[in-house]
This record gives C-alpha cells, structure tokens and sequence, in this order.
C-alpha cells in the first residue's frame, strides 16, 4: 500500500531490533513481558496457608527433653553426713561449679551458716538466696522457698523420718542436673525408691 502524504516515513533503523543483526552489533535480547505477579507470601500472623521455609522448621525434630535429674547417694552415719555434704560441695567447687549452682540442705540440726546467717535476719538470708551468687544453706523450716538450682546436696544429719520424707522430694524437684544425698541408704531409698 502506498504511503499517503500524511503518513510520515519511518526510516529502517528506527524499526527496533531486527531479525539479524547489523554488522558489528549483537542482536538484542528480547526483554520479558510484563505479566501477572505472583502471590505474594503470607506475612506472619495474617491467615493463609505457611510459608514454605515455616513448613520446613515446624516439620524438623524438636531438640530432645532435658535429662531427669541425676542422683548421687554418698552413704554417710547421721553424725557425719554434714562433713560428707562439706566434701561433696568441695569438689563441685573443684571441679569447675559455680558456687550460686549448688543449694545445701539438711534435715537436722542447720548448718552453722545457716544459722549465722540467720543472725542477721530473715530479710538479709533470703537476699542471698535471690542473689543466687553463693552456695546458699537452708534447713527443714526454710526447705520450701528454696528456688531450683543445678545441684542440690541433702546432708541426713538427724531429724525424723517425716523431716526427711519433706525434705528429699522438695529437694529432688528443685535440683535441675544433680541431686547428691549423704547419709543412710535405707532412708534414702525408703523416700525415694530402692536402687537411688
């Protein structure tokens, strides 16, 4: 058809990319056509169906339960039990515990530093014991309030088998890794089973 006077003329160069490249130029990579977007992703907390890397997480095993806790039965006579829980809390020390991971209990008479403590006032003893920076001493009265440690030591230096039967299961829950009982094995085992 023949151009009309109106119609201006397009010169050949003008054309956009050509089938075959002019001499010394490389053809022109035809760009993509706009189309469409995907969906975008649910954000967290809005409805709709997990994101692919959520489903991946929720699916991947879940790290294994703590390990319960550990007891350590030291036999020990009533009148040596304090020494042997002494000992035991000195090669924790030694070992590389933190004095504010390891919690002393007794069931009879309270550990000289309990009631030296003690001394002070009710007030001053249980800083301590929130401050948590220290092994901390608790008797039988006090054997309730005490929070969870790593490692807690029970010294069976007397009291009555109810003092005892109170004591090793509160004693047993707020030990986290280590229970360490010294004293007798029978008394020990009739509160918290044959074989401890």
């Amino acid at each position: 058809m023949p151009l009309s006077p109106e119609e201006p003329q397009i010169p050949e160069s003008a054309q956009g990319p050509r089938a075959t490249p002019a001499a010394g130029r490389s053809a022109q990579t035809p760009r993509p056509v706009p189309g469409p977007r995907p969906a975008a992703p649910p954000r967290p907390g809005r409805p709709g169906p997990p994101r692919p890397a959520q489903a991946q997480r929720e699916q991947q095993p879940k790290p294994p339960a703590p390990a319960a806790t550990q007891i350590q039965l030291i036999p020990a006579p009533a009148d040596g039990a304090l020494d042997a829980a002494e000992e035991a809390v000195d090669l924790l020390l030694d070992s590389g515990r933190a004095p504010g991971e390891v919690l002393v209990v007794t069931t009879g008479e309270a550990h000289p530093w309990t009631a030296h403590e003690l001394s002070f006032g009710e007030a001053a003893y249980w800083a301590q014991h929130d401050a948590g920076d220290d092994v901390f001493y608790a008797d039988l009265p006090h054997v309730a309030r005490l929070a969870s440690r790593p490692v807690v030591v029970v010294a069976l230096n007397g009291g009555t088998d109810s003092a005892v039967a109170t004591v090793l299961p509160v004693a047993r829950e707020r030990a986290s890794t280590l229970l360490i009982v010294c004293g007798d094995s029978q008394r020990v085992n009739a509160v918290l089973g044959a074989g401890v």
